[in-house]
């Protein structure tokens, strides 16, 4: 069976280990469990579907997968938090329908303190390359660099970094991530890197160490030596990351 290959305008084109085509398709739409995902959506060792590469590519439609996790599990009331997840990506279409101008310029000015003639409008080649020196940054971005997937949370701690730590606009990170994930659409993608950014959501979003421990597990390195950039409360965090604005609530969480 062929592969899905795998685009990247940084470097050759090379396969990913998702296995592309229908088959593969409704074989993973087939092991979904939309109770389990519920429940351990944020882990990154959770049941989490990676049926996205098969919607975004338009193997898989999303009335199709709703239907499907609809038909196999009785209580439909543990199948909400799933379907709920299908309706954001119906709903970033639709913004992009309605608001095209929306994706690649702020919605709202940063809520960091920051204006955005602030923040850097390149993405440096640590960042592009996985070779930051934080620890479980390079993990996430070697995964995607590898495969062409990452976990939706890991791209939110990527997407933080990027924003929050280095300071550079989210536009750059958004064109990055999207040459280089197999699901990446510019409506879901662009707009999530706005939420995080703060200029599609009222507060600019953030993580630490603990937070990246609790979800990841033993497979990435969440050693407070190879991340010392992470290691702070958040109340610490946001008086680094923030420090032009006076008052910043201390309770973000992941």
């Amino acid at each position: 069976m062929d592969h899905i290959a795998k685009l990247s305008g940084q470097q050759p084109c090379t396969p990913s280990p998702i296995e592309g085509g229908r088959v593969a398709a409704e074989k993973a739409l087939t092991a979904i469990n939309p109770a389990a995902y519920a429940a351990t959506r944020n882990f990154l060792d959770g049941a989490v579907t990676r049926l996205s590469p098969y919607i975004r590519q338009g193997i898989l439609s999303l009335d199709e997968v709703r239907n499907h996790a609809l038909s196999i599990e009785p209580d439909q009331k543990k199948v909400e938090k799933f379907v709920q997840e299908l309706a954001w990506r119906d709903y970033w279409q639709r913004v992009y329908v309605a608001h095209p101008e929306r994706i690649w310029n702020d919605v709202e000015t940063y809520k960091t303190g920051f204006d955005a003639s602030e923040y850097e409008t390149d993405l440096p080649d640590d960042i592009s390359t996985g070779q930051t020196g934080v620890a479980c940054i390079d993990h996430f971005i070697g995964t995607m660099l590898e495969t062409g997937y990452l976990h939706n949370h890991a791209r939110m701690y990527v997407a933080s970094y990027v924003v929050h730590w280095r300071r550079i606009r989210w536009q750059a990170g958004a064109r990055w991530f999207l040459q280089n994930l197999l699901d990446g659409d510019p409506a879901s993608n662009n707009l999530s890197w706005q939420w995080v950014a703060s200029t599609f959501s009222n507060k600019p979003y953030i993580f630490n160490l603990e937070n990246v421990a609790k979800y990841t597990g033993h497979e990435v390195n969440t050693r407070f030596a190879d991340n010392r950039v992470l290691g702070y409360s958040y109340e610490q965090l946001n008086e680094l990351l923030f420090p032009n604005l006076a008052h910043m609530a201390g309770d973000q969480h992941g």
